[in-house]
């Protein structure tokens, strides 16, 4: 692994806040020499301290790929099939139960933010297509965005490593929603096609997006600063529909962040909706 020196350490995780917002702590900078080094190499570089310099120099097309780079090797992108499976679990007993009820015009909207390779958009497309039949004949769309284009090229793909489908994925659904094709397993059209994907960082400016009434928002404010995240709900409250849902990670919550969400308790799940 590359050496880097203290002020490189600082240059990298200052880049990194200031361009995806994620505050990495000094003891954490392992993590910079761990990624990047296989970065650095892959771009021809000696050392960390070369990339820094190259990151350093004037704004060319090739600085700013460079930059981007970086920003995606530091992004987290852990993720799996039915993820901490309570939320799904509630989606299914709750949420989508309350929301036929209450749309008579036979749309649902959700989004799934900070998607990284799909598996939690293409979880929720096959849970609504196993257990809501009656789904079938209305619009419903699956927004998913992440940073990482390299990411969500390999999210758009649909197809899957035998790791990747054994990390969460119940055999009757990797039966009944996947084909094998040689080492790859690849999702149905009926399925994949249910989610669109596109670019959006939540710290910048965002695109137009319709009225959630789903927003899966699981496992990415825990990266964030205060100040961050109340940015950020404050964007996702004002696009929810308000009787809409929102879910967070199992570690994250709005309490003392952003007061306009009420706490609801679903099994093991916690969900969140706007106060009335």
């Amino acid at each position: 692994m590359m050496k880097t020196t203290p002020s490189e350490l600082v240059y990298l995780r200052t880049l990194v806040r200031d361009k995806a917002a994620i505050v990495i702590e000094p003891s954490k900078d392992y993590l910079i020499e761990a990624r990047l080094t296989p970065l650095a190499r892959d771009e021809g570089f000696e050392s960390i301290g070369d990339l820094v310099g190259g990151l350093r120099a004037p704004r060319t097309p090739k600085t700013t790929s460079l930059e981007k780079r970086v920003i995606e090797a530091m992004t987290t992108n852990e993720t799996l099939f039915f993820r901490d499976i309570h939320p799904f679990s509630a989606l299914q007993s709750l949420v989508i139960p309350d929301l036929i009820k209450k749309r008579p015009g036979k749309a649902l909207t959700i989004w799934s933010a900070a998607c990284s390779t799909g598996q939690e958009p293409y979880s929720i497309a096959m849970l609504l297509d196993d257990k809501f039949p009656e789904l079938a004949g209305w619009n419903v769309r699956i927004i998913a965005t992440d940073l990482v284009d390299n990411i969500l090229d390999y999210a758009r793909r649909a197809r899957y490593r035998q790791l990747e489908v054994n990390r969460g994925l119940p055999a009757p659904m990797l039966l009944r929603y996947f084909d094998r094709d040689g080492n790859e397993y690849c999702l149905k059209p009926r399925v994949r096609d249910k989610v669109s994907f596109q670019a959006l960082n939540l710290i910048e400016s965002w695109p137009k997006l319709p009225t959630m009434d789903v927003v899966f928002l699981r496992n990415v404010l825990i990266y964030f600063n205060v100040e961050t995240k109340r940015a950020i709900l404050g964007r996702v409250k004002r696009l929810m529909a308000r009787d809409g849902y929102l879910l967070l990670g199992g570690a994250e919550t709005t309490m003392g962040i952003d007061d306009s969400f009420e706490r609801i308790q679903e099994g093991r799940a916690v969900l969140y909706r706007l106060k009335s």
